[in-house]
């Protein structure tokens, strides 16, 4: 999973000529059609949260609408700075970190949901016993060293009067879960439908702290689609026709997991099978969950997230949700 992939659509170019036996030099019986090249940056390695594009790709649905697309990997600068910056169209991305961008003057814009709602919680092995916000105390965390980590587990953990002062913090790097709590971590924060599918598969059980368990303004998109104001400016019916094939893409996923994590599998062929079918599956009914659409997006979930990060001053200062997400290039 940790090698870097990438794949393509090849151009579809089509000549329309000779007659006769004779080449025809009249530019009205010649015809000439070239798919659009479209890059799209993942957040990181193939997964299920990308399933949708893959799906698109596998099955045509990015050439239907004229686009010959590459998906490639962010590298050392990260997906938001590549889509920023216009090195790529689109981009895999968070709310949290449009979030961020937007309050620094960042034109990112969120075109679409991935996933409905927060599936990302704290993880621990059965035996440590921790349950609730309030366990986590003479505990040892293990995560990035991100400003937010603290802060969330901070607000989890004043629901029950505990105090985040009694956790210790570990940067645990590149270290896969798995291998960390059986070294030196207690508790980490974990995407269920990927990390808790693994360990179901491993039969290592554990317990989940579900952030929407204990407050809703952390109900946040996770991960996003992105694209920057430019893009939306300059060349709106590419992001339609863009996000036209992706919806296309995740609805497949939703009704035929199996079959899109075929996909997926074709692109990414070094991943565990067996867990990109059960995440598949896993992930189908969530992709749109209770939304009216795919990909569809609230004003409510964007102010009340931005308005938590503003609170727990993991802002400079409150942010324009109105302009920091858009529904309108969505399929109707």
């Amino acid at each position: 999973m940790k090698r870097l992939i990438a794949t393509m659509l090849t151009t579809s170019l089509l000549l329309a000529g000779c007659a006769g036996g004779k080449e025809s030099a009249d530019p009205a019986k010649e015809k000439k059609e070239k798919n659009e090249k479209v890059t799209v940056v993942l957040d990181w390695t193939p997964n299920t949260n990308h399933t949708g594009l893959y799906v698109a790709q596998d099955k045509g649905y990015f050439k239907e609408e004229g686009l010959d697309v590459e998906i490639i990997m962010p590298g050392e600068a990260g997906a938001d700075q590549l889509v920023a910056s216009g090195k790529a169209d689109f981009g895999v991305s968070y709310q949290e970190s449009v979030t961020q961008a937007r309050v620094q003057g960042v034109p990112l814009v969120s075109i679409a949901a991935v996933i409905q709602h927060n599936t990302s919680g704290f993880a621990s092995p059965v035996e440590k016993n921790i349950t609730s916000p309030k366990d986590f105390a003479g505990k040892t965390y293990g995560g990035w060293g991100a400003p937010v980590e603290k802060s969330v587990i901070t607000s989890l953990m004043q629901q029950e009067n505990a105090n985040v002062e009694d956790v210790s913090f570990v940067n645990m790097g590149d270290t896969d879960f798995f291998t960390a709590v059986k070294r030196d971590i207690d508790f980490a924060w974990i995407y269920y439908g990927w990390t808790g599918i693994e360990a179901e598969l491993r039969g290592e059980k554990i317990n989940m702290v579900y952030l929407t368990d204990y407050s809703k303004k952390l109900d946040y998109y996770t991960p996003v689609l992105v694209t920057n104001e430019k893009k939306l400016q300059s060349n709106p019916e590419q992001v339609k026709k863009f996000l036209k094939a992706v919806s296309k893409g995740y609805e497949f996923a939703i009704d035929h997991p199996f079959e899109a994590a075929d996909s997926l599998l074709k692109a990414a062929p070094d991943l565990d099978k067996d867990l990109v079918k059960k995440s598949q599956e896993w992930l189908a009914t969530r992709y749109q969950d209770d939304a009216p659409r795919w990909g569809e997006q609230k004003l409510e979930v964007w102010e009340n997230y931005a308005n938590w990060m503003y609170e727990n001053k993991l802002l400079d200062s409150e942010l324009d949700a109105k302009k920091a997400y858009t529904n309108d290039y969505l399929p109707k």
